[in-house]
């Protein structure tokens, strides 16, 4: 989860067990944010393995992706035709031991073609032990359509261990006669311990668009990508790098939302100037050369005119949460020997009112000022500003850009 977002919850938040074993599978109004949704993958639910029939099917990992980002896009799964069979199974590795006390799955509704089918059943395993062993159920459901847009429905939970690699397996349609099959995505409220920082953001790899170098110091990075032609910064939260970066040439905006499987392998999705997200893979590439690899001193990561991913809050507060301040300690470290006035803005995702997002991210910019001069920057020489959801750098439709709209931008002048 990432900061300054209306909907914003802490992880140490419980969530109550929704057994509904009478009507498993059937829609429900969906209920207010009040859990954070540990199964997407910009909160670090990394997909390693695909498999079953899906996998001949055409299924990779851009659909795994697809189906815990957050939104509610009906998403084809499959690029050859299937049946009533056709099962679809899912691995995915979790920050930190999570325990999931409920599942659910948003917008279950039919696409108006015979061969198109929405999944007819989604069971969820999890395992403490690894990705190949150990699983054990942890919910299912059958589920129906001609339910409403903005219905969840429910999956009913049978056990509620601490788990660290979740299957998720989707099987046939509801119409068994389809051969094409849609999903959303799967929610997963629960519990989750304290994630370690991922060191894995150093080295090269043969990317989508052609290869992207990466530098880590703590919880930066910085690089470049499509072959050196853009640059990028961002900061890494669990297992989760979060980057903004621009083209040399015209100034694109590209935004990154990344992780490294256990294999080496860089996966994620990327946006360049606010269009829907692309999935973006590559595998190490140790002799990939960009503009990167120049031995030159690198600029400080977090300094005047940077976004900054990562400074996150408690729900509905400006309380900053102990894993951000690695991240201020680097802001502060870019910033303490400028002589310029700093204006530090707060950017809000688009849950909530325009109002309320414009008081929050005034609050929590403000925390931030807090921060840096309570370590030593001049109290005259910085302010705090509140931009609310009006300057998006990404879709508001799904998690990946939700939280990278959630976040902090330093200007300075003078």
């Amino acid at each position: 989860m990432s900061a300054l977002g209306h909907g914003m919850r802490s992880l140490a938040l419980g969530a109550v067990v929704m057994m509904v074993p009478a009507h498993a599978g059937a829609a429900v109004d969906a209920p207010a944010p009040a859990r954070p949704d540990l199964l997407t993958f910009a909160s670090g639910a990394l997909p390693v393995a695909v498999g079953k029939s899906g996998a001949a099917l055409g299924t990779g990992f851009a659909e795994a992706i697809a189906a815990t980002d957050g939104g509610v896009r009906r998403g084809t799964l499959n690029r050859k035709p299937g049946g009533p069979r056709s099962t679809f199974e899912f691995v995915y590795e979790l920050p930190a031991p999570t325990r999931f006390t409920r599942f659910a799955v948003p917008d279950v509704l039919e696409t108006p073609s015979p061969a198109q089918s929405f999944v007819g059943r989604v069971e969820v395993l999890g395992s403490s032990r690894g990705p190949g062993a150990g699983f054990t159920d942890l919910a299912a459901a059958s589920l129906t359509t001609g339910g409403r847009a903005g219905e969840e429905s429910e999956l009913v939970v049978r056990r509620t261990p601490w788990v660290r690699w979740v299957k998720v397996r989707l099987v046939g349609g509801v119409d068994p006669g389809a051969t094409f099959f849609e999903f959303t995505e799967l929610i997963g409220n629960g519990t989750q311990r304290a994630a370690p920082v991922s060191r894995r953001f150093t080295g090269g790899w043969d990317a989508t668009f052609g290869p992207i170098e990466l530098r880590q110091k703590g919880v930066t990075v910085q690089g470049c990508f499509d072959k050196g032609q853009g640059r990028l910064t961002g900061t890494v939260t669990g297992a989760i790098l979060r980057a903004s970066g621009r083209k040399t040439s015209g100034g694109t905006l590209t935004t990154f939302v990344l992780a490294v499987a256990p294999d080496g392998t860089l996966r994620g999705v990327r946006s360049d100037n606010g269009a829907p997200f692309t999935h973006y893979e590559g595998g190490r590439a140790p002799g990939a050369v960009t503009a990167c690899s120049k031995p030159v001193k690198p600029k400080p990561a977090l300094g005047c005119g940077s976004i900054v991913h990562g400074i996150n809050f408690d729900f509905d507060s400006a309380t900053i949460r102990r894993e951000s301040l690695p991240v201020l300690a680097e802001v502060y470290g870019a910033l303490r020997r400028t002589k310029s006035r700093v204006v530090i803005e707060g950017h809000t995702s688009g849950e909530g009112s325009d109002a309320y997002n414009q008081a929050l991210s005034g609050r929590r910019a403000g925390a931030v000022v807090a921060d840096l001069v309570r370590r030593g920057f001049p109290r005259a020489r910085i302010s705090a500003v509140g931009k609310g959801e009006a300057e998006p750098i990404a879709t508001n439709d799904n998690e990946n850009g939700r939280a990278l709209n959630r976040r902090v931008e330093i200007e300075c002048a003078g």
